[in-house]
């Protein structure tokens, strides 16, 4: 092994034992996660150059994560595996969450119901509706996926959306969306389809328990804000 090669090896398994002393990368720069992480696809480069490359590229650590396989291969150095390896994390992450939060499972205040979505929704690309369907001790039933794309399209499913929660025999629904890249708090639109659905489904006994929609690491409380009042079907 020649002297450069060996002080790759070396810097390597220095960043992989910290990663596991320190139980995770807490502590850890940017292109430091992303040196780490391409030393799995890439055993033969120095990937400190590369990991600088997809910063300067994207941004930001979150925009790398979060880039299509076929952006990423843009960046000289990365080839598909790379590519991939980059592009599972997000949805790994999805996947975790949803394994942390087994169905099923009680949805007891907003704070819960706001981590709730946010497992459903973290990371997600394009814009989509869930509806979350609970029983009469808010343990999750179930949930669909209602919709992809903007909520004006959304507010065109009020059957999918009742469907789902009679199939589940839903005694409340918790509703959720993103807004990939933006801003978490609701359009007015939002609001508007948001009492639609929410009268639609008071006309059959089904309270809805909140809107909650994701942007980023933030989330929304339509409820918390007095967007929408779920004793609506008192009124």
């Amino acid at each position: 092994m020649s002297e450069h090669a060996e002080l790759h090896a070396g810097h390597r398994e220095k960043l992989r034992q910290r990663f596991i002393q320190e139980k995770g990368f807490e502590h850890f720069a940017d292109h430091q996660i992303l040196e780490l992480l391409l030393f799995y696809a890439n055993s033969r480069s120095d990937t400190n150059p590369i990991a600088h490359r997809l910063l300067d590229e994207f941004g930001s650590l979150k925009g790398v994560l979060e880039a299509r396989p076929e952006q990423l291969m843009n960046v000289p150095g990365i080839g598909p595996q790379a590519a991939t390896l980059i592009s599972m994390v997000v949805p790994l992450t999805r996947v975790w969450h949803r394994c942390a939060m087994a169905e099923p499972e009680k949805i007891g205040n907003s704070r819960e119901a706001e981590n709730y979505c946010m497992s459903i929704l973290a990371g997600e690309r394009t814009e989509g509706f869930y509806v979350v369907s609970l029983n009469a001790q808010c343990k999750v039933l179930g949930r669909r996926k209602i919709s992809e794309g903007s909520l004006s399209e959304v507010s065109a499913y009020p059957r999918m959306v009742m469907e789902t929660a009679l199939n589940y025999n839903a005694h409340s629904v918790l509703l959720c969306h993103n807004h990939p890249g933006g801003t978490c708090a609701p359009s007015a639109e939002d609001i508007a389809s948001t009492v639609q659905l929410q009268r639609l489904l008071n006309g059959v006994g089904i309270l809805v328990l909140d809107h909650i929609i994701v942007a980023g690491d933030k989330t929304y409380s339509m409820i918390q804000h007095g967007d929408i009042d779920y004793r609506i079907r008192g009124r």
